[in-house]
């Protein structure tokens, strides 16, 4: 699907600009303390002209046919760019955990890791993530590691989106 550039892009967001609108496919995931499984997921990048995006992100667990199981992971924050190619995130999370992410953007790709990670009392305790976001052939291809409940940080989450 062909993708133009807004005119109210503003500059500093320019190495992330592929990422506007709105991606949905499927993935897989997988850590020591749950099964392994396979999920559908959207994600839409939104923004109004100022240095940033807003982004939110739902999936839903899928059986072997890809056929909807339940309900999954939200989350959704605000992508800012204080500078081209520099990147900060606040992302928060439905299951109550909220992450500050710092990294780069470039040439199609963007890498980040947590600065910091919060968290209620009543979610799992999440201490650290990495990700990484990149445009292959035109899909969005991500990995998310993670370290959480007393294991260290490892592959947890990865997908192919397309544009939607």
């Amino acid at each position: 699907m062909p993708f133009e550039l807004p005119d109210n892009l503003h500059p500093n967001c320019g190495p992330l600009a592929w990422l506007l609108g709105t991606w949905r496919g499927n993935g897989h995931g997988a850590y020591p303390t749950i099964e392994s499984f396979q999920f559908g997921q959207e994600l839409i990048f939104t923004h109004d002209g100022r240095p940033f995006f807003h982004y939110m992100s739902r999936a839903w667990i899928v059986d072997e046919e890809g056929e909807f199981v339940r309900d999954a992971a939200m989350e959704t924050g605000f992508l800012r760019c204080p500078e081209p190619g520099k990147v900060e995130l606040l992302l928060s999370h439905n299951i109550g955990f909220s992450e500050v992410w710092y990294g780069a953007a470039e040439g199609g790709k963007l890498e980040m890791h947590t600065a910091g990670v919060s968290f209620t009392e009543t979610a799992k305790e999440v201490t650290a993530g990495s990700r990484m976001y990149g445009n292959v052939e035109g899909d969005l291809l991500y990995a998310y590691d993670m370290a959480a409940m007393g294991q260290e940080l490892q592959p947890h989450t990865w997908a192919r989106l397309q544009r939607a």
